[in-house]
C-alpha cells in the first residue's frame, strides 16, 4: 500500500466519498477504469500547489486522464452534489455570510467572449485592487460551508445576499450573522420575512438598531472558512480561465473542509 501523502484523502474520508463515484460492476466490458481515489488526489495536488496540470506528478496517473476526469466530474455537478448533501447535516442555529476576494492571475484572462451564460461568464472584475474574483459563502454554526458561488470582484456584497440566502432553509431558530455591508433595510426585511433573525451592526450614518455584540463575535467562523479555503494555492490565486472550473475547485475544497 502506498504511503499516505500530505493533503491526500485519508481512508476515513474516502469511505465517506466513494459512494459518490461510479463503481465498476462485475461483468462490465471495456478498458478497466482507473481508480478514482488517486485521480481525486491528483486534483487536490493541483489545488494545493496552484501548479499547472502539466506539472502533475506521475504517481497520480496520466495528466490527461486526471484532467479529463476532473472536467467530467465538474460537468456532472459531482462536487456540488456532495457539498449539497453534506449541507443537509448543517447546524443552522447561526449562519455566517460574507465574501472574500482572490486575485485573478494573468493566466485566467483570455477566455472566449460570448453571450452571458454559465459557460462564458468569467466573474472577473476590475477595481482598485486589480482584477479579482469574489467567493461568496454561507457557513453554518460550526463554520462548515453550506453555500458557495462566484461573482466579479467589483460586485457589491449586498446584491448577493438575498439570492444566496434562498439556498438556505431559513426559519425560526436561525440567526444570520453578517457585517455592515448586509445591513440594508431590504436584506433585513428578507431575513425576518423568512422567519429568521439577523445579527448585523448598523452603519454610522443609519438609524441604529439593536444587535447582540456577543453573538456577533461568532461571525469569525466565516472568516476562518476563507482562511482554510485559501490554504489551497490554486484557490488563493485564480489561474482558471473558466469560472465554472474555478468554482469546482472551491466546491471540492469546501467538501474537504467538511470532512477534515
Amino acid at each position: 500500500m502506498s504511503k499516505q501523502r500530505r493533503y491526500e484523502v485519508t481512508d476515513t474520508q474516502w469511505e465517506q466519498l466513494r459512494k459518490y463515484f461510479p463503481q465498476r460492476k462485475a461483468g462490465d466490458r471495456g478498458r478497466p477504469r482507473n481508480e478514482d481515489r488517486p485521480i481525486l488526489n491528483g486534483i487536490l495536488w493541483i489545488m494545493r500547489t496552484g501548479a499547472p496540470w502539466e506539472d502533475l506528478p506521475e504517481r497520480y496517473g496520466a495528466k490527461s486522464t486526471v484532467y479529463d476526469r476532473f472536467v467530467l466530474w465538474q460537468k456532472s455537478g459531482l462536487f456540488a452534489k456532495i457539498l449539497e448533501e453534506l449541507g443537509e447535516e448543517a447546524d443552522l442555529e447561526n449562519i455566517g455570510m460574507d465574501s472574500t476576494s482572490v486575485d485573478a492571475h494573468q493566466h485566467s484572462a483570455g477566455a472566449k467572449k460570448g453571450a452571458e451564460n454559465a459557460e462564458t461568464q468569467q466573474h472577473i472584475g476590475v477595481s482598485r485592487g486589480g482584477k479579482t474574483t469574489k467567493i461568496f459563502a454561507i457557513v453554518d454554526a460550526l463554520g462548515n460551508p453550506i453555500h458557495v458561488h462566484l461573482v466579479a470582484g467589483n460586485v457589491h456584497d449586498s446584491k448577493e445576499a438575498e439570492p444566496s440566502l434562498t439556498s438556505v432553509q431559513l426559519g425560526e431558530g436561525t440567526t444570520v450573522l453578517a457585517d455592515k455591508a448586509f445591513g440594508s433595510k431590504a436584506i433585513r426585511a428578507f431575513i425576518t420575512s423568512s422567519g429568521a433573525e439577523y445579527c448585523i451592526p448598523p452603519k454610522a450614518n443609519e438609524i441604529p438598531w439593536y444587535y447582540d455584540k456577543h453573538l456577533y463575535k461568532e461571525r469569525h467562523l466565516v472568516e476562518c472558512f476563507f482562511q482554510k479555503l485559501k490554504q489551497y494555492r490554486g484557490i488563493a490565486t485564480r489561474f482558471c480561465k473558466l469560472a465554472f472550473r474555478f468554482l469546482a475547485f472551491v466546491q471540492l475544497a469546501s467538501v474537504m473542509i467538511w470532512l477534515a
